[in-house]
Formats: C-alpha cells, structure tokens, sequence
C-alpha cells in the first residue's frame, strides 16, 4: 500500500509540473552529455599523449646545394664523410636513443603519403626538392631543448625541427576544447540544480494539503519527502538516458571520423560507457541532493 502510494504521489506530482519536469530533463541532459564529451576528449587526449609520446623525434635536416636557409649560403650539400660525422656527433649526445638517415627519395615517399589528396602540390614538388635528415629519437622528450641548441648552426644543418612542438599545439586546441565543455557542463548543472529546486518546490506547494493530513497522521518525514525526491530521480534518469544517446552519437558521428586521423589513438566503447554511467550517476545525484535540500528549507512537515 505504502509503495502504490509513493508511486502515484510521485505521477501526480510529474502530471502538475509537466513542463517543470520536461525543462529539468531537457538541462540535465545537455549538462551531463557535455560533461560526458569533456570527459571523452579527457580520455582522448590522454590516450593521444602516450601514443605519441615516446614517438616523438627531432629533425635535423641538411643542407641542400643552393637552399634558401641563410646557414647554407655559399655551401654545398654533405658528403658522406660529413654526413657520418655529424651522425656521430648526434649519436654521442647523452639525450639521443637512436639516429635514422632519410634520403631525399624517402622523404618524397613519405611527403607522397602525406598529401594524397593534394594534387597541385604533388606536381609542383619533385624528388630533389626534398632535404635530406636525420631522425633522431630522444630518450626523454622534454630533453628537445639541449639537443636543438646543440645542432643548431651545426656546420651542413639547414634547420632542426622539433615535433613535440607541432604536437603540442594540438594538444592544447584539443584541451581548450575540453575546458570550454566542461565550463558549460558546469553552468547547466548547476542551471539544472535550480530547475530541480524550483520543481520540487512548486510540487510541494501544490501538494501542501495531502502531506499536512499525512503529517497529521504520523507519517515521517522522510515518507512525505520520498515522493517529492522520486520525481527528481525519474527526471535526472531520463536527462541521463537523453545524454547517453548524445554521447553514442557523438562518438560515432564526431569522435570516429576525428580518430581517422588519428592512428592507434582510438576512444572506446568501453571508455564512452564508463563515462555515460558516470554521468548518470551524477545526475541522478545532483537531483537527490537538490531535491532533499529544498524540501528541506521549502517544505513545512
């Protein structure tokens, strides 16, 4: 009887306050699926980050005959004796793992592999267009710097690159990106949060009647309220499957053509269904605790 009672208080109460309810559900779900997709690209990046990490290299490209670099004016390309010398000196360096050579003809196969859609750029750059370098891999990353000083102005070098840097600048888009989410899904739960308030209370008020008799009879005051935090419950479970659908969506519409690009990065399913039960379970949170609170100041028992 007591449980037939709840649930039809709990109807009632989502019957009266119909577009209450709707606006609670509506917030709650934009609220948590940009949190979810904050906490998706979290996982991205992090994922990215060791992916890349221990791949990252430092470029040391060589002087080609009559290149535009200022340091090679008036010299010629190396010879292979100058060539090894200068690999030797890299290799010698504390900071470096392993030193590869790549040839002009390599370059051009993998510049080819790079810009298959570029048509106009593939016609206008040939083989002997393409420098020759070193890749040198470093044992730590953030050692770059010592390296770069060191080969740069190096006799034969056009130019050192590091590509830590050129990563860097993404992974900072990438976390601008995930703040900007995050800030917002922060600003709707906590939009939600009143939403649920003002709900609660205006079905509290509504209802001011039924729980003074109920009051009246000794019910507790836990009883009278339980109905009251079932609305908010149901609300916060339905913004929460609303979210969910949002977050399937988004990583098979948004984070799955990103990830094309993105080799051996990929965000996966099991990683988007932690985040979608976490989200759910912070909603549903987020109502209880909103819902108890403003009983509490709100509502006479």
């Amino acid at each position: 009887m007591r449980a037939n009672f709840i649930f039809s208080e709990v109807w009632i109460g989502l019957r009266r306050n119909l577009t209450m309810t709707v606006a609670v559900i509506v917030t709650v779900a934009i609220g948590m699926a940009l949190l979810g997709v904050g906490l998706m690209i979290n996982s991205q990046i992090s994922t990215m980050k060791d992916f890349w990490s221990d791949k990252v290299e430092v470029s040391v490209f060589l002087c080609k005959k009559n290149d535009a670099f200022p340091q090679c004016k008036g010299s010629s390309a190396l010879n292979a004796e100058k060539q090894a010398a200068l690999r030797a000196q890299i290799e010698g360096m504390p900071q470096v793992q392993a030193v590869e050579f790549e040839n002009a003809a390599e370059a051009y196969k993998n510049f080819r592999a790079q810009n298959a859609s570029n048509t106009v750029m593939l016609s206008a750059i040939q083989v002997e267009d393409m420098p020759e370098s070193f890749r040198v891999k470093l044992k730590e990353p953030d050692t770059y710097e010592s390296v770069i000083q060191a080969l740069k102005g190096a006799p034969g070098v056009s130019n050192v690159v590091n590509q830590k840097a050129i990563l860097e600048k993404f992974f900072g888009l990438l976390e601008s990106l995930r703040w900007a989410a995050l800030v917002v899904a922060i600003i709707l739960v906590f939009a939600a949060a009143l939403l649920i308030g003002n709900t609660v209370r205006l079905s509290a008020y509504n209802r001011r009647r039924e729980t003074g008799i109920m009051r009246l009879v000794g019910a507790s005051n836990l009883y009278i309220q339980l109905p009251f935090v079932m609305e908010g419950v149901i609300a916060g479970l339905l913004g929460g499957v609303v979210a969910a659908v949002l977050l399937i969506i988004s990583k098979v519409f948004l984070f799955d053509k990103v990830q094309a690009y993105l080799a051996n990065s990929q965000l996966t399913w099991e990683t988007v269904a932690t985040v979608i039960t976490f989200t759910m379970i912070i909603g549903v949170v987020i109502c209880v605790f909103t819902s108890f609170v403003t009983l509490r100041r709100y509502l006479r028992v």
